[in-house]
């Protein structure tokens, strides 16, 4: 078998020229040293900006993730105090509790709503919740609250 593939006669390069590492033609595109530095230049520019922005989506998604651990450690936070609070029955999940706060600043769970008092409650009427399943609490009276 005979190779009639143009061999490059260059004492470096044994090879096709067309596997050459450097134009061995004049017709090939010069490589400038400016030309290589330039190209270097965009590279690194191009490399930098898609970094950049992945980074800043990134950091993005890490804010967004801090506020809702933020919403859910008060929310736990929440929770916690509702189950601290004063209350003389046993509480079930699903039932509806009116939350009062005593004269001495004290949270008393209750039964009664403000309107079973006739209007007038014995102590500063602080909302509804209601015990869920998972005794967590949910606002009844004012949604917006709630989760």
């Amino acid at each position: 078998m005979s190779d009639d593939r143009e061999q490059h006669p260059d004492p470096i390069h044994r090879g096709e020229a067309r596997t050459s590492p450097y134009p061995v033609s004049r017709l090939a595109p010069a490589f400038g040293l400016v030309g290589l530095a330039a190209e270097l230049e965009r590279a690194d520019q191009a490399i930098a900006g898609q970094t950049n922005a992945q980074l800043e989506l990134i950091a993005e998604q890490i804010r967004h993730l801090q506020a809702q651990a933020r919403q859910i450690l008060e929310k736990a936070h929440q929770d916690l105090e509702l189950h601290k609070a004063r209350c003389t029955f046993a509480k079930r999940p699903g039932q509806v509790y009116h939350l009062y706060r005593t004269a001495s600043g004290e949270l008393q769970f209750s039964l009664l709503s403000p309107s079973d008092w006739g209007g007038r409650p014995p102590h500063d009427y602080q909302g509804a919740w209601r015990l869920e399943p998972d005794q967590r609490w949910t606002r009844m009276d004012n949604p917006a609250q709630s989760d």
